[in-house]
């Protein structure tokens, strides 16, 4: 449970209709089961003591004595046993029947949760046996014991407090008003459903959409345990459907028409730090809920869940696909939007032959077909000077042709070599005065030749480069509308193969294709051998290991372990340990120190869930200290 994860499961166990002590054995079967598998909550389906399917059988009392005697043996059956189980059982309360979800936790009975909304309709005849449960829950008598009765019980970790589950019933979740809201506004993070849903055509669909998107709306853990095969099949089938859901995303889906245990973790810092900053997610002002405390030991979780190397980049082709189209006609709507207002002319941007500079030349070619303009306003510059390649060189007059721009060459050498004369720079000195003065150099030529022709600088810098603060300032840092600002580099390499792909031109897409093989560089130090001599990656680390650092880091606010942890887990086989501590320290460190280049960025437009405005998502004071995420990470 270290980092805030628990490890939950889902239990569709075997059972027979009415036959409480077969049920009975598998349920513990399945609760032995998951605590070697160290799950801390287990669910298992609605009313399963008895089967759901009982019917009228449900108004017998040998039934019902039956499943109050086999739930306190199922209680008992947890005295030894680390974990918080729910369990659905027929409950019989001052001459009424409920359906309920009993809640159990080394050998008590901690609370019967009951099922507030009941179908009657269509398949579904449940007010012919079952009492709709209380408005608000009460302590009953139960075996000797007074216990919580009733809706909305939370049940609370002693030793993680921010561990806090409730549980409904099925139709609960299906209603418009769902009992797990309030629950989830008095601190709930994680609910729990035992359920008896039925299978016909696309209720599979719906259920998954269901319970994902109250999970979203709850920015809550959701366990939903369903019945499965061993139900009367008289009218309906149960497929066993099991889902595991975390803020809006499946973690974890069982097969359907199999009866099996679904296991995932959820991550409760996630949880509790999302709602710390959703101001939507409003906490109720006053407790009104019984609140029972719950035993689970506070241990390491083996993790099963996976986070994606490229949190950024959807896996999926088809919906990468409509993601970078998406994002290029965000990007495109920005610039349209700001090139109108301005009343500009031309719309400048400096090419170079590398990644960012073709996705802003894209974007900007995009913009201009949806202003109806001609594109050879558009003044693709290339500023070759010590560092270009005959390569580069070529790819960014090739593609500035192709997509219609008026191509300016300006060799910036002489005035560059002028300039460190000026300030009494020896040009073999290839220090960092020396690459800033090229880079200062180009913005300078790219503004003056907006002022020039009544036009607006394009700014190609991108968010990875902005967080670690790899740009010029006041060179590549400025220009008058980054349409970048909010695209990672992972991303970034993703659009332009997408334009590529996408692209009739044949030429063009050859030309697209070979500025992705490029390696990322700002070519600002001499070729060796005409080759790139100064490779990014190799100085400040791999950018896809610098956009997962700050996809968890600004997401979520990870602290720096837990970060370090997951990287591990996720780039195992690809980067040892060392490798990965060294360049997390670097992001960091650079994070933190170039925050002033962040804070005077210009305008851009935000595409993701993750951006660095100073005006919007991301606001830092420029001189704020690391040494408390620098101090964490040396433990390590």
């Amino acid at each position: 449970m270290r980092h805030g994860f628990v490890k939950v499961a889902a239990a569709t166990p075997d059972i027979r209709v009415a036959d409480v002590e077969f049920n009975k054995e598998n349920i513990c079967r399945g609760i032995e089961e998951a605590e070697k598998a160290n799950a801390k909550i287990l669910v298992f389906p609605e009313l399963c003591v008895t089967g759901y399917t009982c019917s009228d059988l449900f108004d017998h009392a040998v039934l019902l004595k039956a499943a109050k005697k086999a739930l306190l043996e199922i209680a008992e059956f947890t005295r030894d046993r680390d974990l918080l189980v729910f369990v659905g059982v027929p409950l019989e309360v001052d001459g009424k029947l409920y359906n309920v979800a009993a809640a159990l936790n080394h050998g008590k009975i901690l609370g019967l949760t009951t099922k507030t909304f009941l179908p009657n309709y269509g398949e579904f005849y449940e007010m012919r046996q079952f009492t709709p449960g209380p408005e608000k829950a009460r302590y009953i008598s139960f075996n000797g014991e007074e216990i919580p009765f009733g809706p909305q019980i939370l049940f609370q970790a002693a030793e993680m407090e921010d561990l806090i589950v409730a549980a409904e019933i099925c139709e609960d979740v299906w209603s418009p008003v769902p009992p797990s809201i309030g629950a989830a506004l008095e601190g709930a993070t994680v609910i729990v459903n035992c359920s008896a849903s039925d299978e016909t055509i696309g209720k599979d669909t719906y259920r998954r959409e269901l319970i994902a998107g109250q999970s979203a709306r709850l920015i809550a853990g959701y366990i939903y345990a369903n019945a499965g095969e061993g139900e009367s099949t008289t009218d309906l089938v149960f497929g066993g459907h099991n889902i595991i859901a975390e803020n809006g995303t499946i973690l974890k889906e069982s097969g359907r028409y199999r009866n099996e245990i679904i296991y995932s973790e959820f991550d409760l810092e996630r949880i509790t730090g999302e709602r710390r900053k959703n101001t939507t997610f409003q906490t109720a002002k006053e407790r009104s809920l019984i609140r029972v405390g719950f035993q689970i030991e506070k241990g390491e979780t083996s993790l099963t869940r996976t986070f994606p190397k490229k949190p950024f980049v959807p896996s999926d082709e088809q919906t990468r696909a409509a993601r970078c189209e998406e994002i290029l006609t965000i990007q495109a709507m920005g610039l349209k939007k700001r090139l109108a207002h301005t009343n500009a002319r031309t719309a400048v941007v400096g090419i170079s032959g590398g990644l960012d500079s073709t996705l802003a030349l894209l974007v900007t070619a995009k913009a201009f077909d949806m202003l109806g303009r001609d594109k050879k306003d558009i003044l693709a510059v290339t500023m070759p000077c010590f560092g270009t390649t005959d390569r580069t060189y070529q790819n960014a007059c090739e593609m500035s042709k192709k997509v219609g721009a008026t191509l300016i060459e300006v060799p910036i050498a002489e005035a560059v070599n002028i300039h460190f004369r000026d300030i009494g720079h020896d040009p073999e000195d290839h220090s960092v005065t020396y690459e800033n003065g090229q880079a200062r150099e180009r913005t300078q030529v790219l503004m003056d030749l907006a002022n020039k022709t009544w036009g607006m600088v394009i700014g190609t810098g991108d968010m990875s480069e902005l967080a670690l603060g790899w740009a010029t300032y006041n060179g590549d840092h400025m220009s008058m509308y980054g349409v970048n600002a909010s695209v990672p580099k992972t991303l970034v390499r993703h659009l332009v193969k997408y334009a590529a792909d996408d692209t009739e031109d044949e030429q063009l897409r050859e030309v697209l294709y070979d500025v992705l093989d490029t390696p990322v560089s700002p070519e600002l130090l001499p070729p060796k051998d005409g080759d790139i001599a100064q490779k990014t990656e190799d100085l400040v680390g791999p950018y896809e290991l610098h956009d997962f650092f700050l996809y968890f880091m600004l997401r979520f606010g990870y602290e720096p372990a837990k970060i370090y942890r997951l990287a591990c887990s996720t780039f195992e086989g690809e980067y040892d340990r060392e490798t990965i501590l060294k360049w997390l320290k670097t992001f960091c460190r650079r994070f933190f120190s170039q925050q002033f280049k962040r804070s005077c960025l210009p305008d851009g437009p935000k595409v993701g869930t993750v951006a660095l405005s100073p005006r919007g998502d991301w606001r830092m004071p420029s001189d704020a200290c690391v040494a408390v995420w620098m101090k964490e990470l040396e433990t390590l």
